[in-house]
């Protein structure tokens, strides 16, 4: 009961930080108000609405919702780098340290307001520490509640874990390429099985480097065309193709080395995890 009472505070907390972190947004783009007796050549009246922006900072559920956050972070950005960095991360760590899914729409609005690089080394940076900060999370509050709830996929991981001791390192790193579990479930089940901290740090900024990459040139790309048959079209198809071909190099290593030194599982699905056919 004490565990679920201190995760309740730290949720909490971290909800009000965030809500007062939106407070303080600065006033938007001026919105033009046309008046009853204005003529197309007559003067046109702005006005500031600080309230309708704030109700628009929201998690992007979808591609409308985040083409209409990426401009309006853009625009705040020109002028106010410094709020947008940290309500960036403050929200992608929120989403990250309690496992909310969608993390993928933040990494894609990543590369739409900071660019390529920027984004890339911010999206990985965020990812490694958010997971970090789940994984504590779930150690100092929710190791019980984790076995209860999974049983089977927890012993499952456990018995890989103490199979590949060895090499544990690439073992977490097979996982992140080719995930056999979701990756918040990895996060709250590392401290269960005793993966040490610095393998589980190194695995997932490593590890999920690939996908963050196609994730932010996503966004950098969606932040240059101006409709979807744009996005959608041969030029564009082909360069996600090669980005793709490109962040797939690192899983194809991995898994090579995975066939002579890890012992994984084969094909055959089953609570999330494969059955216990190993890779000869």
């Amino acid at each position: 009961m004490r565990s679920l009472v201190g995760l309740a505070f730290v949720v909490v907390a971290a909800t009000v930080y965030l809500y007062s972190l939106s407070l303080f947004l600065p006033p938007g783009p001026p919105k033009p108000i046309v008046t009853p007796h204005a003529t197309s050549e007559g003067l046109e009246m702005f006005a500031e609405n600080s309230d309708d922006n704030r109700s628009r900072l929201k998690f992007p559920s979808n591609l409308e919702d985040l083409r209409e956050l990426s401009e309006l972070l853009q625009f705040y950005k020109t002028e106010h780098t410094a709020y947008v960095l940290l309500l960036f991360c403050s929200a992608y760590l929120y989403k990250q340290s309690f496992a909310i899914p969608g993390s993928s729409f933040l990494n894609i609005l990543a590369g739409a307001i900071f660019g390529l690089g920027p984004g890339l080394v911010l999206a990985c940076v965020l990812t490694t520490v958010g997971s970090t900060a789940c994984y504590l999370l779930s150690q100092a509050f929710g190791k019980r509640y984790v076995v209860n709830l999974f049983p089977d996929k927890v012993a499952m991981l456990q018995r890989k874990v103490e199979d590949n001791k060895d090499c544990l390192f690439f073992f977490l790193l097979f996982l992140r390429f080719f995930p056999m579990t979701p990756n918040w479930f990895l996060n709250m089940s590392a401290p269960v099985v005793n993966i040490p901290v610095s393998f589980f740090f190194g695995s997932v900024f490593i590890g999920l480097l690939p996908y963050n990459f196609i994730c932010v040139q996503t966004g950098v790309m969606l932040a240059e065309v101006s409709t979807l048959d744009h996005l959608f079209s041969w030029q564009h198809l082909a360069q996600l193709l090669a980005i793709a071909a490109t962040a797939l190099l690192p899983g194809v290593l991995v898994r090579r080395y995975s066939q002579r030194r890890l012992k994984v599982t084969g094909t055959h699905q089953h609570n999330g995890f494969t059955s216990d056919k190993k890779v000869q």
